[in-house]
């Protein structure tokens, strides 16, 4: 049995054509939704998913976790909503599973190489391929630690790697890339936040100057963002600002709970 485990919140633009390329080797799909106010549920359904509501978490992670323990399949395949498996991706999990029905496995978890979409173009270096992801595991040897939302599942056993892509839809447009460095940012500035970080001049000028050079540098040059053209071009920028604009926030939640303190 494979089961299909999705975290997901308002993906209605996406979710019918993530899971039309599961359909093939799907034999469970749990959905663990955070109270989505579009039709995604129904979509789910639509496909035959069991669908839980909870709550919209800012680590998304906790809800990617809460499908993990429902799966019932011995090999589990965690995906999001705007990604998408590829053929080649479909015929390696169905082969993984004829493997494991006549013989246990020794791997426990599988790399999967993925192609992210950027501005209307598949990018092809600035870091952002192969872009490998932890997502094939055997059920029960791996889990995601909840901490940070750009972390890799932790996996006990050894690691393999998967033939094909997901596909990753992930910002289209601007507009779209926009929306998650906001969620992104305001997430890491409220980690600084958790950590109780001091103000310092030498911290300022790490996060607001050199850490965005060193980002921009290290993708647009030494990863050949330049080879993707203008998209390459914004991708290594935009992430440079992350950090910057995540040290603001955290800079204004600090100031807020100290104006608090003084009422």
């Amino acid at each position: 049995m494979i089961s299909v485990v999705l975290a997901t919140y308002n993906e209605a633009a996406n979710l019918a054509r993530c899971l039309v390329s599961v359909d093939s080797f799907a034999d469970e799909i749990i959905v663990v939704d955070g109270s989505s106010t579009d039709d995604t549920r129904r979509i789910a359904k639509k496909f035959g998913a069991k669908v839980i509501k909870t709550t919209n978490k800012l680590n998304f992670h906790i809800n990617k976790q809460m499908a993990m323990d429902r799966a019932k399949g011995e090999l589990v395949l965690q995906i999001d909503a705007d990604e998408v498996v590829d053929e080649e991706l479909a015929r390696f999990i169905r082969s993984v599973e004829k493997q494991r029905r006549k013989s246990s496995l020794a791997t426990a978890a599988w790399w999967i190489r993925r192609k992210n979409l950027f501005l209307g173009r598949w990018l092809t270096k600035g870091g952002q391929y192969p872009d490998p992801v932890i997502r094939l595991y055997i059920n029960g040897r791996a889990k995601l630690p909840q901490a940070d939302v750009h972390e890799q599942m932790a996996v006990d056993g050894p690691l393999g790697w998967a033939n094909g892509h997901l596909q990753h839809y992930a910002n289209p447009t601007f507009t779209d890339y926009v929306r998650k460095f906001n969620t992104y940012t305001s997430f890491r500035a409220q980690l600084w936040a958790k950590e109780g970080w001091r103000l310092s001049l030498w911290r300022s000028v790490y996060y607001l100057l050199w850490k965005p050079i060193e980002i921009f540098l290290s993708l647009y040059v030494r990863h050949k963002g330049f080879s993707d053209g203008y998209p390459g071009f914004v991708f290594a920028l935009m992430s440079g600002l992350h950090y910057p604009v995540a040290y603001l926030k955290w800079w204004e939640i600090k100031q807020g709970k100290r104006r608090e303190s003084t009422y």
